[in-house]
């Protein structure tokens, strides 16, 4: 005889609530041209190198299309230490506007985007940085929202902390 579920036990009725989206906005002015920032934002075969978990990166397909866009495929091993993810991005650099757009391919993110930007301000460049994403584990996408903010932050210190080590 098959057990009957308590109605107060049931799944709700109708579609599940997607994933809230994340999203993060950063801006740091440093003292840098905005085309060395661009340069070492860019140059993703080189994270692995100054991101502590990004742990493994490989990148293919580059071209530059018709309209002098930069287009690469790049796919990041990310280690935290019991996690790891393997993702895949294609990232698109636009040296005249001194913006790198990346999307997602596949991985571990039903969502993800994330955009630099590189103003001249000063004698230095303004860094705006945005990443929207939703993972599509519940799971994973509660585990790591509440250091989300902390993450992004952490990643910018990387990128300066680069930009000093190369062009001061």
């Amino acid at each position: 005889m098959p057990a009957k579920i308590s109605p107060s036990c049931r799944p709700p009725a109708g579609p599940r609530t997607p994933l809230k989206v994340l999203r993060h906005h950063v801006t740091r002015t440093l003292p840098y041209s905005p085309d060395q920032l661009f340069a070492l934002v860019g140059d993703v075969d080189a994270y692995p190198q100054f991101v502590p978990w990004i742990v493994g990166m490989r990148t293919w397909n580059s071209r530059t299309d018709s309209q002098g866009m930069i287009w690469t495929d790049a796919e990041a091993k990310v280690g935290f230490s019991f996690l790891k993810e393997t993702f895949s991005t294609r990232v698109r650099r636009d040296p005249g506007g001194r913006q790198i757009d990346v999307g997602l391919i596949s991985g571990p993110f039903k969502f993800l985007r994330n955009q630099w930007r590189f103003v001249p301000e000063g004698e230095g460049t303004r860094v705006e940085f945005d990443i929207d994403f939703e993972f599509k584990s519940r799971m994973l996408g509660a585990l790591l929202t509440s250091n989300f903010g902390h993450a992004v932050d952490r990643l910018m210190t990387c990128f300066e902390a680069r930009a000093k080590a190369l062009y001061s």
